[in-house]
């Protein structure tokens, strides 16, 4: 919701600067510049209250699945349990390390046939999820830093338009999040109602 109110803000921004002359902005009424300046930072703000709850949750949650993992297989681990929240602070190797610690645990949780061989369940779900997350850390990072420097009225209209796209990149990743994350539990809940693996479940 966040995210949707922040994609209005971006083209309120862009729909008022359009257009208007590089040389100046007497085209824009100040008052409706102020109140376009202000929806789009309530937006902002908005966007990272709900961006920080949303996270502290998720990091509780990816703490306790990879507890699970722990328990279901060990050695399919790549990484010591504390990675589990570390690993999202650490510069540039942030944005590989929680990708690696989630492909452990999703080994962990995929579980066995009928048969008692190993079921090797698609990683589509978590690997959509940290591609579009991803993508749009790095599309908003850029739109956010032009739109920072932006001078001229057209540079803000187009700086606006590419926050238009990390906005809507932020509402794929969120669905995407939601799908890995109700995949993963489910996986996990099957996988704790098998108890011990059979002998020779794991190729």
């Amino acid at each position: 919701m966040a995210d949707l109110l922040a994609v209005a803000a971006d083209l309120n921004i862009r729909s008022l600067f359009d257009g208007v002359p590089d040389k100046g902005f007497v085209a824009v009424e100040e008052a409706e510049a102020d109140r376009a300046d202000m929806f789009y930072a309530g937006a902002g703000v908005l966007q990272i209250l709900t961006t920080v709850a949303t996270a502290v949750a998720f990091l509780m949650w990816f703490w306790r699945v990879r507890a699970n993992a722990e328990i279901f297989d060990a050695s399919v681990q790549p990484m010591r349990p504390g990675w589990t929240i570390g690993g999202w602070f650490v510069p540039v190797a942030g944005l590989w390390l929680p990708r690696r610690i989630a492909g452990g645990i999703w080994a962990a949780s995929g579980g066995t046939n009928a048969d008692g061989t190993w079921r090797d369940v698609s990683r589509t779900p978590m690997n959509l999820w940290w591609g579009a997350w991803l993508l749009s850390l790095l599309v908003g990072r850029y739109a956010s830093g032009k739109y920072d420097r932006a001078e001229s009225a057209q540079e803000i209209a187009s700086a606006a338009s590419q926050m238009v796209v990390a906005d809507l990149l932020d509402v794929v990743a969120a669905v995407f999040a939601v799908l890995f994350v109700r995949k993963l539990t489910r996986m996990q809940g099957e996988r704790a109602a098998l108890g011990p693996y059979p002998l020779g479940a794991r190729p």
